[in-house]
């Protein structure tokens, strides 16, 4: 496949390396020389240097021919107009645009993307995505990963083990016999950095990250076993009222369960603007670093304070000083990868990575055939997929124990029929059926291999 990617930014950056490690021909363009200079020299990808809006530059980068245009510049212009060039001009298949502006988005304007008007097959925004993977961290408290597959009815949670967890040092091939009404199966653990997809005889230790993937309906109690007892925060804290906190607080006051919230912008204008846009929400005007108005806000009777405001120092500094004045727990929206390796020296409890969600959310549309839903783990040292089974698939027909599965390569749910179950080596798998695979990165290609005659979502 042939895919032009519009942004040398981290956004695509990371989308052309994923893409390039499972041989498509990318061509990367930016209007910044250096950036493409070292996205060339990092990755196997082409680069053009331009306005990816410009016909001339789309049609050096190979555009008569290209399958799919991924637009991810920093303007939502240049990245819709890359789209109308695209289609108009070069008749590329599949577009793709990044659209941070939620004027473009509103409902009332949305023939404008229709295919007569401006064709874009996909709107990626990374605001709304950032919001909803808040909200799941927060219905999920001691996870910090929290993602929802086979329409709502599995999640994969991702959580780190402390020192009292009770299952730490017990062979992974136990869990079933010693809790065998909890469906549930860890599908991958990290350790030291590393991602290891796990067997029978694997222990886990203290400070692994683990990742799992349960029913809905055992979440709670799945992370209870593995050391995480607390209720979902009922009284939030919100830093930040931009776009993303202003999402976040409004689907909060649609729960049904009474919660609590707490907004603070720096921003009169705007704290004034987030408050008409609120019912229950109580909005304080001022700096969330300010001790005596965290101390207003009633920070030692939070459960949880969410640093979303646009600066990442504020963010961490906003949880460390919420934490030391009694709150729970903190979350705060990170997009310097170099400061994320601080969320956990500093105490915080999880972080929100807005790169890594839209990447998620572009692959998820970028893979092709009898994909459902995907999520990229740890800047895509894996992928979460879920997707279709057909009769023809080597899958089909056989218990999983018998079936030549890729290192790297665990399925940990199944969805046939109506009834969700986590399967062990003896279920088998038939046509219909939806399953959720981990595939570590250097297993991905073999997945496509493993699924490429009936099922073929690549």
């Amino acid at each position: 496949m042939k895919v032009i990617v519009c942004g040398a930014g981290q956004v695509g950056f990371h989308i052309a390396r994923q893409l390039a490690a499972e041989n498509n021909d990318v061509v990367v363009i930016d209007q910044s020389q250096d950036l493409v200079r070292k996205v060339t020299d990092m990755i196997d990808v082409s680069g053009v240097t331009g306005f990816a809006s410009r016909p001339d530059v789309l049609a050096e980068a190979g555009a008569r021919d290209a399958d799919m245009l991924i637009a991810v510049t920093y303007s939502d212009e240049v990245n819709m107009i890359a789209c109308q060039v695209g289609h108009s001009v070069f008749s590329i298949p599949r577009k793709i645009a990044r659209v941070r502006a939620q004027a473009y988005l509103e409902p009332r304007w949305a023939d404008m993307f229709q295919r007569n008007h401006m064709p874009i097959d996909v709107i990626i925004s990374p605001e709304i995505e950032v919001a909803k993977s808040v909200l799941r961290r927060l219905s999920s408290p001691g996870a910090f990963e929290s993602t929802p597959f086979l329409d709502g009815r599995v999640r994969m949670i991702g959580t780190q083990l402390d020192a009292d967890c009770p299952l730490l040092q017990t062979p992974l091939r136990q869990l079933t016999e010693l809790f065998p009404d909890v469906n549930a199966k860890v599908v991958a653990f990290e350790r030291n950095g590393r991602l290891y997809t796990p067997t029978g005889d694997d222990q886990l230790l203290e400070k692994d990250n683990v990742f799992i993937v349960a029913t809905e309906d055992y979440v709670a109690r799945t992370l209870a076993l593995f050391g995480h007892k607390e209720e979902v925060a009922r009284r939030i804290i919100i830093a930040g009222g931009g776009n993303v906190g202003l999402s976040v607080a409004q689907e909060l006051e649609k729960q049904e369960r009474r919660i609590k919230v707490k907004l603070i912008e720096r921003d009169r204008t705007r704290a004034e603007f987030v408050a008409e846009q609120l019912d229950r929400t109580i909005v304080l005007n001022g700096d969330a670093l300010d001790a005596g108005l965290l101390a207003e806000a009633n920070v030692t009777e939070a459960e949880i304070l969410v640093a979303l405001t646009d600066d990442d120092k504020t963010n961490l500094l906003a949880g460390v000083l919420a934490k030391q004045e009694g709150t729970l727990s903190a979350m705060a929206l990170i997009n310097n990868q170099n400061l994320m390796r601080m969320v956990s020296p500093l105490g915080l409890d999880a972080f929100i990575n807005p790169r890594a969600t839209t990447v998620s959310s572009i692959l998820r549309h970028v893979r092709r055939g009898r994909i459902r839903a995907l999520h990229s783990v740890r800047d895509g040292a894996a992928e979460v997929i879920e997707a279709q089974v057909l009769a023809t698939s080597s899958l089909a027909g056989a218990p999983l124990a018998s079936v030549d599965l890729p290192a790297g390569v665990m399925v940990g749910a199944v969805l046939s029929g109506d009834k969700v179950r986590v399967p062990d080596g003896r279920d088998v798998l038939k046509d219909g059926d939806r399953v959720v695979i981990f595939a570590l990165r250097n297993a991905v290609s073999d997945v496509e291999k493993l699924f490429r005659v009936s099922v073929d979502y690549f």
